[in-house]
Order: structure tokens, then C-alpha cells, then sequence
């Protein structure tokens, strides 16, 4: 068996999925959050079908953090081939640091399954979002990668550092295996320089590295990958147009299985209108806030990424809620969505004219997978460009890739439910062989 563990780490929290890749199954998630508080918490699941092994054995997990004198320790005797329903547990206890989360998590494995005996990981892949214009494809970790890695914090100060904390605290506790970056940036790595230079002045984009970089690169690509297999055709010969669409948003127009386009630019907060972030918007609004609202620079990064959007325009930055509200007649929410809806086809009609050809239009994450709303006011009006919804299929709430286009739409348009753990997993095992 060939098993991969996929992290995710942020500054105070990390997930976790150990998939066993002979089959391409989740035998066991989790989650560990709130580190560094007078209280965290983790919680483990174990998914149906997964037996737990080990006759007899008995494993210590210990971490002790200097500064706040605490110890984690556990010995656990753990019972032989016993096939569970899918489980869950969940933890309070102090975890000052990551390297105490990891072995809060390996007390999780061992107490309740599966064993990292029989299913030990052969690599552990990490998520990194920011890879700058210097990697662009999975990287094995090493002390040099680290140091570039923590230097790119400066284009994803919210993001990389807590990277950086994942990668140290699970190599302490998986030092015998490869550690192999995949980055959210990699993926746009393809991008034209008449797509990703913005027009500034030069020596100054090139001495501060600015330039569209993406993100989201690991679900898009997956996605335009699911969807030339879910059709049995060579990615190759496709041109696509993957709309992720969660709490965060992007857009991305794939050329033969590359991406030549997409809506997030040096950071994250281009683009689409997202659940607390504005997208796109005229910079000269910033100008005017600061000279007559006085809002400082650190006040404008704020207001435009944690209080716009959504949330910005009617207080609610769930999406499902602003649909409740609107449905009720909420002045604001209706508008929400208007605004909503209206960005995102114009993005599609844009990547449309820059691709020439569209065959398929793929439509995934929270929002994309789940609101039929969305996915019927993105696309509607668009007949004429070959794009054709059927009300019915779209309505169908079914799990797996499905087709909602219409049997005479010029352009198949799909729902594929992204998975970024499997393709960060992928991709490791890719990495190491």
C-alpha cells in the first residue's frame, strides 16, 4: 500500500488527510485549530471501510514546548482488523505550537485509526499558497526551499508563514520521508507575459516582483482534468473555463490543459466579488478613502479584504445567507447578488473571446458544486455563444461529476467537485515516485 499525508497549515491551525493512492481513498481526516490559545482543539475522522491494525502494539507520542511546559503523551494499545462505520473524535486540550498539534495528531492515528504502521506515508505533500514566479511545479523541501518560501512572505504574509509552521513541525515528525511543496501559483506558471504583466511602471514591477501570479492553481487544474475525463477526451484537445467558486472565487481559462488566464493577480483579492473580499475595483477608490475618510493603509487592507464583498454589501458574507435573505425581499442581498452574478459572467464572456473556442465550462468548490442559482445567472443570456442550460439537470442535487448543459448546447457545461487533497497528493507521489 502507498499512502500520502496531505497538510494544509496556517498560522493557527492545520487539516490534514492521510489517501491511500493505490486506490485513491481518504482513509482518515482531521482538523487542528486554535493553536497557541489557552485552548485548542482537534478533531479525527475515520472513514467508513477503514479497519484499524496492530495487534498488541503500544506507541508514545511526546512533545513538550519550552516556553509553555507542555507535555502530550499517550500510550495506546491498539485492537486488530476491526472495520469501523465512519468515525469521529474530538479533542480540548492546550497546543501551544504545531509540532505539539502533530502529535496531537498522531495520538488521533493511534487511538483511533488507522495505523501509520500498515499505512505509513510514503511523503507528505504540504500546500503552500504563494510560489512567486520561482516555482512552478511540486518541490521537495529542503532547508534551501524553506529559506525561498519564507522569503515569498511578503506577496502572502497570511499564508506562507503558517506553511513554513506545518513543514517544520511535520517533518520533526515524519523526518524519514520526503517533503514535497505544491503551490496554489504553480498551475499559472503558463500564463502569458500579456496575461500576468500589469501596466506599471517596469523597473518598479520588476525590483518589487509584481505581476498576476494567480491562485487556486491546484483545484483548477484538477478540474480541467476531471472534466476531459469525465467526457473521455484528451485534455489536450480542450479549451475550458473553470469557475471555482467558495467563500473565495476565481476564474480560470484553460488552453489544452494549461492555464493562459485567470481572475486573482498578485494576491488573492482581484477578481471576482468574493465572501468578504471586494475583487476587482478602481484603485482611485483607495485614494479617495485614505484623503477623505482617513483610512490608513493598514485600514484600506481591511476594508477590502475582510469587510467588502458579501459581507461588505449586505453584512452576511455566506453566500447561502444572502440568498435566504433576498428570497425574503431583502433590498440589499437582491442587489448582492446582482453584482454577484454580473462579475462572473463577465468574466466568462472574457475568457470566451481570449480562448476563441470554448468546449467545456466547469463549475466547482462550495459555491460552484452546490448553488444552481449561481450556476443559471452565471450562464444565462450566454445562448448565443453556444451555451445552453437544462433546467432540470442543474436542479438535480447529485453527487459526483454531472453534466447540466442542454443535449443542443454548442458548449458542455459541467459541475465537477474539486478535490485539492487528492491532487496535492497526486502530485507529491509524482514528486518522489
Amino acid at each position: 500500500m502507498t499512502a500520502v499525508l496531505v497538510v494544509n497549515s496556517g498560522s493557527s491551525s492545520f487539516k490534514y488527510q492521510l489517501i491511500e493512492m493505490d486506490t485513491e481513498t481518504t482513509l482518515a481526516s482531521g482538523l487542528v485549530e486554535r493553536i497557541g490559545e489557552l485552548m485548542g482543539q482537534a478533531s479525527h475522522t475515520v472513514m467508513a471501510g477503514v479497519s484499524v491494525s496492530g495487534v498488541g502494539e503500544t506507541v508514545d507520542v511526546t512533545s513538550t514546548d519550552a516556553d509553555a511546559s507542555v507535555t502530550l503523551q499517550t500510550s495506546v494499545s491498539l485492537i486488530t482488523e476491526t472495520p469501523y462505520p465512519e468515525s469521529s473524535s474530538e479533542r480540548e486540550l492546550p497546543i501551544p505550537d504545531h509540532t505539539a498539534g502533530f502529535a496531537v495528531m498522531l495520538e488521533a492515528f493511534r487511538a483511533h485509526g488507522p495505523s501509520l504502521v500498515e499505512h505509513a506515508p510514503v511523503a507528505v505533500g504540504h500546500r503552500v499558497v504563494h510560489g512567486g514566479a520561482r516555482f512552478h511545479e511540486p518541490t521537495v523541501i529542503t532547508t534551501s526551499v524553506e529559506r525561498d518560501i519564507d522569503e515569498l512572505s511578503g506577496l502572502a504574509p497570511l499564508h506562507n508563514p503558517g506553511a513554513l509552521q506545518g513543514i517544520t513541525a511535520a517533518s520533526e515528525a515524519f523526518p524519514a520521508v520526503p517533503h514535497v511543496a505544491i503551490f496554489d501559483t504553480a498551475f499559472h506558471q503558463t500564463l502569458p507575459p500579456e496575461a500576468f504583466t500589469y501596466a506599471i511602471n517596469a523597473d518598479l514591477a520588476e525590483r518589487f516582483r509584481i505581476r498576476r501570479y494567480g491562485f487556486h492553481g491546484t483545484s483548477h487544474g484538477f478540474v480541467a482534468r476531471a472534466g476531459a475525463d469525465f467526457l473521455e477526451r484528451p485534455v489536450e484537445d480542450l479549451n475550458q473555463i473553470v469557475l471555482h467558486l467558495g467563500n473565495g472565487g476565481s476564474v480560470c481559462a484553460v488552453r489544452e490543459g494549461r492555464s493562459v488566464e485567470t481572475s486573482m493577480g498578485m494576491t488573492p483579492l482581484e477578481g471576482l466579488v468574493m465572501g468578504t473580499r471586494s475583487g476587482d475595483i478602481d484603485p482611485g477608490v483607495l485614494f479617495h478613502l485614505h484623503r477623505r475618510a482617513g483610512l490608513d493603509i493598514d485600514e484600506l487592507d481591511v476594508l477590502l479584504n475582510r469587510g467588502s464583498g458579501l459581507l461588505g454589501l449586505t453584512g452576511r458574507g455566506d453566500l447561502r445567507d444572502v440568498i435566504v435573505a433576498a428570497d425574503s425581499g431583502d433590498g440589499p442581498s437582491q442587489l448582492a447578488i446582482d453584482v454577484y452574478v454580473h462579475r462572473l459572467k463577465g468574466y466568462v464572456g472574457s475568457y470566451y473571446a481570449q480562448l476563441g473556442r470554448v468546449d467545456v465550462i466547469s463549475f466547482t468548490a462550495g459555491v460552484g458544486e452546490n448553488s444552481a442559482l449561481v450556476r443559471a445567472r452565471a450562464l444565462e443570456g450566454l445562448e448565443a455563444l453556444g451555451i445552453r442550460i437544462d433546467p432540470e439537470r442543474n436542479a438535480a442535487r447529485t453527487r459526483g461529476p454531472r453534466r447540466i448543459s442542454a443535449d443542443d448546447s454548442a458548449v458542455t457545461v459541467l459541475v465537477i467537485p474539486t478535490n485539492e487533497e487528492l491532487e496535492i497528493a497526486r502530485q507529491t507521489l509524482s514528486k518522489v515516485g
